[in-house]
């Protein structure tokens, strides 16, 4: 089994917050791989990988950083495959990492999601293989329907609340 997807975390204190994406395409059957890289601490090996991911097969990156953040950003620069940045709270509140990650220059974008949002990076990267997967896009589309039966469920659940007021 050859990976498409690789997750890359700035230090493995980010792999909490990864663990959703990982569990997303574990029951998605979406083949990843996990790595820790810092484009500050590492960056040769940044390089390489980036250079080196296509060639692999990996066909969407997910990277998420805290702080500086430049990890999601030094990677789109340096592969033509699509990179999503996942923003870590880990100082001021996340926001200099969501900052850091979204704004990108002209020519180097990184889709971005919310702050620690693993979860929503790993869906979109399913979207994204499922753009040219026909079996990936109806296990994309009966995630999205499960959604939708969740919040069905949750306001039959709601309407046995009671309250002296609620009128539902």
């Amino acid at each position: 089994m050859n990976p498409v997807v690789s997750i890359i975390m700035g230090s493995t204190s980010d792999l909490p917050v990864l663990e959703k994406a990982a569990q997303f395409f574990d029951e998605m059957e979406i083949p990843f791989e996990m790595n820790a890289l810092s484009a500050h601490r590492t960056p040769e090996q940044v390089e390489a990988f980036a250079h080196g991911a296509k060639g692999r097969g990996i066909k969407v990156i997910i990277a998420a950083a805290g702080m500086a953040a430049h990890l999601p950003g030094v990677i789109a620069a340096m592969t033509p495959l699509p990179v999503i940045g996942i923003p870590v709270k880990s100082s001021l509140e996340g926001m200099d990492a969501l900052l850091a990650i979204v704004q990108m220059p002209p020519g180097i974008p990184v889709a971005t999601v919310g702050i620690n949002a693993a979860l929503n990076a790993g869906i979109l990267a399913a979207q994204i293989l499922a753009v040219g997967d026909a079996e990936m896009a109806k296990k994309v589309e009966g995630y999205k329907e499960s959604l939708k039966k969740k919040i069905t469920k949750a306001n039959e659940e709601l309407k046995e609340v009671k309250y002296k007021f609620k009128t539902n």
